[in-house]
This record gives structure tokens, C-alpha cells and sequence, in this order.
């Protein structure tokens, strides 16, 4: 019996001591499976955060691609102001599991004509609605302290920061009205030279006197163009700052709009646009030395009375203006003949100059009679039709771009307040008139920034004018209808909501083959918008219709 006993419980034993074992080796399986899970969401984590940057690759190529055809398939395309079909949710990895669907989408912030966002859009912006930097010290050619005027636009600009930045870009040492130059640097406890020359990145302002970071970088931490819940206590110190710039600066502040951005949102270095024609073909140079060569030019695109016309303005024969009494009737230069051999005597500072201007010429033969000869852009309502193709054709230099001009179409009002000229009521116009996206433009009426003096002319013939022809000739240095520049914001992001990229590009088009001239990496600052506002190919199970790169 009691051998028994001790038996039964021996089995007993061994009983307990298998199911602990079975418990170990569960344990250490369990422990091992999930191990293994773990590293293998890992692993695909990983992998989507690398694949994410390649989305985003993806949509670099994308816009780079757009902005390589010509104006007239970008915008049988959609264009690129605002384009969800080309720009949203471009589907690169398909996959039934959201999870594993990775897209891209090219986002920009929307502004209202004061330049406050609103909103947002798929597509890119134009760097030509911004203000160049680099550009201020040639505006200061065209008008008396003309970079200070247009610098004072920005909100929370004094006469102070504004000179002093004058004269951190401009090439000598002398000290502005209100600036700081050599010798104000050295003074610091870590003494340094201002540039004298054009600024590198946006981000050197920091090293000019009176800029810091809140204006430059406003309170949008995370760069999405809007202010998030977390960003508040930063958006009330900027409007702190912005209130004490008001109040205790004996410095006139134009400008008091909205700084949620920084000052940073409305500058650049890199805007400029091609001296091309719509075709994408280089203008004629109106001052080329070869006049045969130039008449010949002139004559394939325009009619023989404007080829003629302008070789002899370039040939300097005495002007008359429209408007002048003349004694015999004059005659369409189409019916005089062209001395080739004679010099060019004249040089064309702008294409504008060939408006309302007619022609005294004297032959060089004693037998032949003066003629008075007719303008060939006589400044009346014909002129609407007529003034496009000779600013899309014609222009006064053969450089392949035109730098720094601002975007009328674009720009946010208080940007268009600092330029030279613009009084409120020209620039209401301009807001109440202008067309943002070149792709509801479809008759390119908005494509030159001339067409502020084409709308002048129709209100004249409605009994109105305002803007003159002397005015639009001082406003087309600082103005322009579009550049050939663009940003970019780009996020690469799964479905699921497992791993994103985002970078910001400038993309310069200016070039045969568009060129990337900046390129930030923002994944650090997280994704920046809702999967909703990105765009979702599978929502709920089900696939929407929203493009892909097969």
C-alpha cells in the first residue's frame, strides 16, 4: 500500500514537473513568436520609412516632369496651381491593405488676396508671388529707396530692420538712414561681417540686426501652412511681438497682416522667369546689333509696318508723340524702305517705349521728301489686341531669364502695397480683376503684367482710366504676370498611416531640364496634414478614383 502510495505520488510529481515544463517552453515560444513579430514590424516599418522617402522622390519627379512641358500641355493637364488630378494622392505603391498603399500628394497652402490662409491646394507655388531678397538692391535703381519701400510691406517691418537689411545685400559700407553695416557687427561680443553682397539662404536674416526668429518663422512649427492647436502659444507670442513693433517703434509699420507664416512665407532668393514666348521659343532682342537679322525676325512673327517701325526707332530718327499736330498725313511704315546700312543709333529700355511713338523720318537721298510716320502701337483700344504678342515675342535683352519681379496675379496684397507706384486703388484693381490660376485663364489675358494697362484701356473707353501709360512703364520693373520658378511641398505617406516622408523643393524651370535649387527634408516635423486632406485610395474597403504611376 504504501508502495503504492509513494508510486502515485512519483507520477504525480512527474505530471507537475511535464506541465511546467510545457508552461516554459509555451512561454518562451509565446515570448520568441512575439520577439520575431516585433522585429518584423520593425523591419516593415523601417522599410516604409525608407520607401516613403522614395514617394516623395517620386513626386519631385512628377512636378519636374509638369513643369517640363510647354505652358499649353501644362495646361491642357490642369496646370500646376491647383490640380488634384495630377498632384493628389498619386497612388506609387498598390496594395488592397492600406497599410501597404503607399501615395504622394503636392499640397500648398491657400491664401486670400491679403495673403491669410484659407484653405489648401494640390499644386505648387509660384516664387515669383514672393519677394526676392536678392532683387531689393536693383529696386533701389528704379526708385528712391524703392528695396526699403518694398520691404516695409512685410508686417512688423520697421525703417530700422528694413535698412539694415538694405545694407547687409548692397556692396559698399556706408550706413543707410536707419541701417547697421561694419562696424555695428564688429561691436558684438561675437563680432562678424555683414555679406556686402546677396544673401545664401532666407535663413541668414537671422544675422541681421533686429531679425529674430518669430518674425522670420512666424508660429507654423510644423510648416504646414496653418495653425494647429499646439502652435497657439506661439501664434500669441508672434502677435505679441507684433503688437510692441506697433506700439513702442517711432518707425512707420505699413503693414500689420498676419505673421502666423513669418516673414519667411513671403521672401525668396530664387524667383526669375523665362525670356521666352509662350511657344517656349527665346524672344527677339529688340537690341541686336544686326538690324537685317532683326527685321527678319520681326517680320515672321509681326506684320512689315511694326518690323519696319522698329528698325527704324532703333535707327534713332527724330519721335513724335501720338497725340502731336502734324502737317502732311502720315504714313504706315510699312511703306518706307529700310536702309540697312545705316547704324542702329537708338537702344529700347523697354518694350512699353514703342507705345503711343511715331516716327519723323528723314531719307538719306535729297530727291526723296520727310515723311511723318504712323505709331505702330497706337495707344487706343486697338492696342488690347495687340499688345500680347508683342510682349510675348519681343524683349529688350537676350539673358535667358528675368530675375526678381513680383507675381501681380499671385502676390498677397500686402506684398503689392511696397511696390513703387501701386497706390490702393491700383491695387484693388489688381485684386478684384486678376485670375490666381493661369488655368482659368484660358485667352492668357493675365499671362503679362501689362494686363493691368490693357484693363486701364478698356476703362477708358468706358470713360475711366487708372493707370497711364508713364505709370505702367515705372511699375514693369518690380511686376511681372508669372514666373518660371515654383515650390513645392511634398509628402509620401501609406494609407495606413504607418510611416510618412515630407520635403519641401524649389524647383527652377528656368532650365532646359527643370532643376532642383533647394531641397528640406521636414519628415522631422511629422506629416503636417490629416490622411483625409492627403486623399485615401481605399476608404472603408473601398478604392476611389484618384490617379496612380503605373
Amino acid at each position: 500500500m504504501n508502495t503504492q502510495s509513494a508510486f502515485r505520488r512519483l507520477r504525480g510529481s512527474a505530471l507537475m514537473i511535464v506541465l511546467v515544463v510545457v508552461m516554459i517552453v509555451s512561454l518562451g515560444a509565446y515570448t520568441f513568436s512575439e520577439l520575431m513579430f516585433t522585429h518584423n514590424e520593425t523591419a516593415t516599418l523601417s522599410s516604409q520609412n525608407i520607401q516613403a522617402k522614395w514617394l516623395v522622390d517620386a513626386g519631385i519627379d512628377v512636378a519636374r516632369v509638369h513643369l517640363l512641358q510647354t505652358h499649353d500641355q501644362r495646361m491642357s493637364a490642369g496646370g500646376e496651381y491647383d490640380n488634384p488630378t495630377v498632384f493628389q494622392a498619386v497612388n506609387v505603391i498598390t496594395d488592397p491593405n492600406p497599410n501597404m498603399t503607399g501615395n504622394f500628394t503636392l499640397i500648398a497652402p491657400n491664401l486670400d488676396s491679403d495673403g491669410y490662409t484659407s484653405g489648401f491646394r494640390f499644386g505648387l507655388e509660384d516664387e515669383s508671388s514672393r519677394l526676392n531678397l536678392n532683387a531689393l538692391v536693383l529696386a533701389d535703381t528704379y526708385a528712391s529707396d524703392g528695396g526699403r519701400e518694398m520691404l516695409m510691406a512685410l508686417p512688423g517691418m520697421t525703417v530700422d530692420i528694413a535698412d539694415a537689411i538694405m545694407d547687409w545685400i548692397d556692396e559698399d559700407d556706408e550706413t543707410r538712414e536707419y541701417g547697421a553695416e561694419f562696424d555695428y557687427y564688429q561691436s558684438l561680443g561675437s563680432p562678424y561681417e555683414p555679406n556686402n553682397g546677396p544673401f545664401n539662404t532666407v535663413e541668414e536674416l537671422l544675422l541681421v540686426r533686429g531679425v529674430m526668429p518669430e518674425l522670420l518663422f512666424g508660429a507654423d512649427i510644423n510648416r504646414n501652412g496653418q495653425i494647429d492647436s499646439h502652435e497657439e502659444p506661439a501664434r500669441q507670442r508672434v502677435q505679441e511681438l507684433l503688437s510692441l513693433a506697433n506700439t513702442t517703434s517711432s518707425d512707420e509699420v505699413i503693414n500689420t497682416g498676419s505673421l502666423d507664416r513669418g516673414w519667411s512665407a513671403y521672401l525668396t532668393l530664387h524667383s526669375q522667369e523665362n525670356n521666352l514666348n509662350i511657344n517656349g521659343e527665346p524672344r527677339i532682342d529688340l537690341n541686336s546689333e544686326d538690324l537685317q537679322t532683326l527685321h527678319q525676325d520681326l517680320s515672321a512673327v509681326f506684320d512689315p509696318a511694326v518690323a519696319n517701325f522698329i528698325i527704324l526707332y532703333r535707327q534713332g530718327y527724330e519721335l513724335y508723340d501720338q497725340g502731336d499736330n502734324l502737317g502732311d498725313q502720315p504714313v504706315p511704315a510699312s511703306s518706307i524702305e529700310i536702309d540697312f546700312l545705316r547704324e542702329p543709333e537708338r537702344k529700347i529700355t523697354q518694350v512699353l517705349e514703342l507705345v503711343g511713338k511715331g516716327i519723323n523720318w528723314e531719307p538719306d537721298l535729297i530727291d526723296e521728301e520727310p515723311l511723318d510716320v504712323l505709331p505702330a502701337y497706337p495707344e487706343d483700344a486697338s492696342l488690347v489686341n495687340s499688345l500680347d504678342l508683342l510682349m510675348d515675342n519681343t524683349s529688350t535683352s537676350s539673358n535667358p531669364t528675368i530675375p526678381g519681379r513680383l507675381n501681380i496675379n499671385q502676390a498677397p496684397r500686402l506684398l503689392l502695397q511696397g511696390v513703387p507706384g501701386l497706390d490702393d486703388e491700383m491695387i484693388d484693381l489688381i485684386i478684384q480683376t486678376r485670375n490666381t490660376d493661369p488655368y482659368q485663364d484660358q485667352q492668357n489675358f493675365y499671362r503679362h503684367e501689362t494686363w493691368i494697362y490693357k484693363q486701364n484701356l478698356v476703362n477708358l473707353v468706358l470713360g475711366g482710366q487708372l493707370i497711364s501709360l508713364d505709370q505702367m512703364k515705372a511699375l514693369q520693373p518690380f511686376i511681372c504676370g508669372g514666373g518660371s520658378v515654383f515650390r513645392a511641398q511634398i509628402i509620401g505617406y501609406y494609407e495606413g498611416g504607418t510611416a510618412s516622408a515630407r520635403a519641401e523643393v524649389i524647383i527652377d524651370a528656368t532650365t532646359v531640364t527643370p532643376r532642383i535649387r533647394l531641397w528640406r527634408d521636414l519628415s522631422h516635423l511629422g506629416r503636417g496634414y490629416p490622411l483625409d486632406v492627403l486623399g485615401l485610395h481605399y476608404a472603408g474597403g473601398t478604392q476611389t478614383a484618384l490617379p496612380s504611376i503605373q
